[in-house]
């Protein structure tokens, strides 16, 4: 088994031979969730790409622990970048989406106030709800072993969201009447790909039109139709495939 990821907000002191302390509520979660004990295997990341790798040199209390480093390993951006705009869903399928596109490999999601979403985030319930998509991709970061977490951007409109497909190097709208298999377009080696996700309820005509302006056109993932919630993260894998970024 893999050694366990905690966060670490700074390493920039990391280097082999160093030792590193890890307190707060990640230093509480390895000593009395994971219960690490001396000699353990650890792995420390910003969350950015760097990643400390060592073994527990001492335990301090219950949420205190020194980290011996054996090894530092900077990951550098993926290429091409994918990000996944990700119309709201209801309840709790949000995180649920965040998840499992964070565990399977994206790198960015950017929730959108799509027309025909029956969830609204407006005041502090928005704020509350962004915060919980964040923490969801960090937590499923960490399960997943990764030292790059997906940056979850702040809430984007339909005119912000096509601005974004308009600077991408591949936008493409997942829509189950698209003429196309995502599986058979053409992708660049590099650059970014921006992929959007409707809603339950499907892309509005109008929003369908001002992505199509700005250079999306729909595409469909296969027979079947997908929720919103597990359609970004099939998506996710089948262009992690497709670009060799899995290879």
């Amino acid at each position: 088994m893999t050694a366990p990821v905690f966060v670490a907000d700074d390493l920039t002191a990391a280097a082999p031979g160093a030792v590193l302390t890890l307190d707060g509520p990640e230093g509480r979660h390895a000593v009395s969730v994971r219960r690490l004990r001396v000699g353990e295997e650890v792995v420390l990341t910003d969350g950015a790409g760097r990643g400390a790798y060592g073994t527990v040199a001492a335990v301090e209390g219950k949420d205190r622990l020194d980290v011996a480093v054996a090894e530092v390993r900077d990951e550098a951006a993926p290429a091409p970048r994918i990000t996944v705009v990700q119309a709201l869903p209801k309840g709790d399928r949000g995180e649920l989406a965040v998840e499992t596109m964070t565990e399977t490999g994206v790198d960015a999601v950017v929730p959108w106030q799509a027309a025909r979403c029956i969830t609204q985030w407006r005041g502090d319930r928005g704020a509350k709800s962004l915060a919980k998509w964040r923490a969801t991709a960090r937590e499923a970061g960490k399960q997943s072993r990764r030292l790059r977490f997906p940056e979850v951007a702040d809430a984007a409109s339909t005119a912000q969201v096509a601005r974004m497909l308009a600077e991408a190097d591949f936008a493409a709208v997942l829509h189950e009447e698209g003429a196309e298999p995502l599986a058979t377009a053409p992708l660049p080696a590099g650059g970014r790909i921006v992929l959007v996700v409707g809603p339950e309820g499907g892309v509005a005509p109008d929003e369908l039109a001002a992505f199509a302006a700005a250079g999306a056109r729909p595409y469909r993932l296969g027979r079947s139709v997908l929720r919103t919630s597990t359609a970004g993260t099939a998506a996710t894998a089948l262009l992690l495939g497709r670009t060799g970024r899995w290879s």
